[in-house]
């Protein structure tokens, strides 16, 4: 378990990264300014004329309710998830800079994601909007795919499941640090933008069931399974000690998650538990698409916790 030094030195550390981000857009801010500046003070105007009226009105008006999202592919998963049903369902907007595949770790400490974050909120800041809230979503790329198996002691061996240690050192060590930097960066930005914070929503996977089922199958070059071949590896062939084993990993992440909210440094985060929002009764294929992503209707139920929860920040 991290020391209160620890956990301190992470918030820091994303704070220091959040003010060498904005000293760097402030530069290229500059730039920006001069550039319009010098271009021809005309401004295109737009023929209504040319406009389809059926288009423009199944387009609707422009949202004041807008969030910035950054996560995994809970955020950006083909064809639905959970931002496109925000849109399209509950009618917010959403600026993305969410990547399928990415880990925690690439959130907290690549420069990239958040120089990419930061020009967003600039934007929606030229457009007189103060977004309503923040989206995190991340973790699941950290703890399934080729590194699952690490994460298990073998079937064989005299404590069989999951190997607490190495839990503990990826869970509430690796993704809690990188879960801190985050917050303590995007929180770091809203205010030098912004001047105060804006509420955050972090959320923790429900129960997925490791079937063996990738995206579309998982066959030749497509993603997944996640789970299956950690257990196949690791000795375990039986579907419900494999059900039981991640179960017990799910709730180990979620409570770390929880913790990591009720800091008083981060009384703008709320967490949202989305345990037993998906099926794992004998219908789950009707919720889950593969090991790691729900189908369009679990997607669509997720989606409605977290609109319950941007309901509260009216």
């Amino acid at each position: 378990m991290l020391s209160e030094e620890e956990i301190i030195l992470a918030i820091t550390n994303g704070e220091n990264q959040a003010a060498s981000v904005v000293d760097f857009r402030n530069q290229e801010l500059k730039k920006r300014s001069l550039a319009i500046n010098q271009k021809s003070p005309q401004i295109a105007t737009l023929d209504i004329q040319k406009i389809d009226i059926e288009l423009a009105e199944a387009l609707g008006p422009e949202s004041r309710d807008l969030l910035v999202a950054e996560g995994d592919s809970w955020f950006d998963y083909p064809f639905h998830d959970i931002l496109r049903f925000l849109e399209d369902e509950h009618g917010y907007d959403i600026e993305s800079v969410a990547q399928k595949g990415d880990r925690v770790e690439d959130m907290a400490y690549s420069g990239g994601q958040i120089e990419e974050f930061t020009r967003r909120i600039e934007k929606i800041l030229r457009k007189g909007i103060v977004p309503r809230a923040i989206l995190l979503s991340g973790g699941g790329n950290d703890v399934a795919g080729k590194e699952f198996a690490t994460l298990l002691n073998h079937k064989s061996s005299a404590i069989p499941g999951l190997n607490n240690a190495v839990v503990d050192g990826i869970i509430n060590e690796r993704i809690r640090l990188s879960y801190l930097t985050i917050i303590s960066k995007v929180t770091a930005i809203c205010k030098l933008r912004i001047g105060h914070p804006v509420p955050i929503i972090l959320h923790g996977y429900d129960y997925p069931i490791p079937d063996g089922r990738g995206f579309l199958g998982g066959w030749w070059f497509l993603p997944g399974p996640w789970f299956e071949p950690g257990f196949r590896e690791k000795g375990y062939a039986q579907i419900q000690e494999r059900i039981d084993i991640v179960k017990n990993l799910i709730n180990i992440f979620n409570s770390m998650l929880q913790e990591v909210s009720s800091r008083p440094e981060f009384n703008h985060v709320r967490y949202l538990d989305l345990r037993g929002t998906l099926s794992t009764s004998d219908n789950y294929r009707d919720d889950w698409a593969n090991e790691l992503h729900p189908t369009s209707d679990g997607f669509k139920r997720v989606t409605d916790k977290f609109a319950q929860v941007l309901d509260t920040f009216l």
